[in-house]
C-alpha cells in the first residue's frame, strides 16, 4: 500500500518583498502574515526539489537555533517558527537600516549600545560574521541585529581558538568601520591595537587576493 506524502505547511504569500534571492542559496526575504501577525519570512522553498534542498534546510535550522538562544534579547528579532523546513519566520522589527538619518534620530550613543550588544553576543559564544549597516535596524534608539545566517556558536572550550578570536575581532572591527564612516570617529589607539589583525590573518588574505587575481586572468 502506498502511504500518502506528508503534508507540508504552506509558506505564506508575500505582502511586501524585501529582498529577492539571486545568488546561490540566497533566500527570498519578504513580509507576510504569519499566524495573524506581520512577520519577516526567509524563504528557501525554490530549492525544495533540487540537490541543494538539504543545504537550505541546514541554513534554516542553524539560524533558527541561534534565534532560539537569543530569545528575549532586545537586540535580535524573535523567532516565530520554521515552515516546512525551508522557510523561517521572524518578528517584523519596526526599524530602519542604520544610516546617517537613523543615527541622527537615535543619537551617537547608538554605537556604544551596538558595541555592548556585540560584546553580549560574543559572551554567549556567538559571532555574527556579517555585520554591516543593512543588517542593523534602528528601532527608536535601540540597535537590532538581524540576519544570523552566517552566525556561528562555539562551545566554551573552543572559544579561545585563534580562528574564533578572529571572528570576534572582525565583528567589532566592522562596528568601528560603520562608526567611522557615519560619525568620523574611529577607534582609540588601545581599541585599534586590540582590533589589529594578526600576521597569519593578513597572510591568508593576501594569499587569497593573489590567487583571485590569477583566477580572473
Amino acid at each position: 500500500m502506498k502511504l500518502p506524502a506528508p503534508r507540508v505547511r504552506p509558506v505564506p504569500r508575500p505582502s511586501r518583498m524585501l529582498k529577492r534571492g539571486e545568488r546561490l542559496l540566497e533566500p527570498n526575504v519578504y513580509v507576510a502574515d504569519l499566524g495573524g501577525r506581520p512577520a519577516v519570512i526567509k524563504d528557501y522553498s525554490r530549492y525544495r526539489w533540487t540537490p541543494l534542498a538539504p543545504f537550505a534546510r541546514i541554513l534554516v535550522r542553524r539560524e533558527a537555533r541561534v534565534l532560539r538562544l537569543l530569545r528575549g534579547w532586545r537586540h535580535a528579532p524573535a523567532l516565530l517558527g520554521t515552515i516546512g523546513g525551508l522557510a523561517l519566520g521572524m518578528e517584523l522589527v519596526p526599524g530602519e537600516p542604520l544610516d546617517a538619518d537613523t543615527l541622527q534620530a537615535a543619537g551617537t550613543q547608538l554605537f556604544q549600545q551596538l558595541r555592548g550588544a556585540v560584546a553580549s553576543l560574543h559572551a554567549a559564544g556567538i559571532t555574527h560574521n556579517d555585520l554591516h549597516a543593512s543588517n542593523i535596524l534602528v528601532c527608536g534608539t535601540t540597535p537590532v541585529l538581524i540576519d544570523y545566517a552566517s552566525a556561528l556558536r562555539t562551545p566554551r572550550w573552543l572559544r579561545s581558538l585563534p580562528l574564533v578570536r578572529q571572528l570576534r575581532r572582525s565583528d567589532l572591527a566592522n562596528v568601528f568601520k560603520m562608526q567611522q564612516r557615519l560619525t568620523g570617529e574611529g577607534p582609540t589607539a588601545t581599541q585599534a591595537a586590540a582590533l589589529a589583525e594578526p600576521t597569519w590573518v593578513r597572510a591568508i588574505r593576501d594569499g587569497w587576493r593573489r590567487l583571485y587575481r590569477v583566477i580572473k586572468r
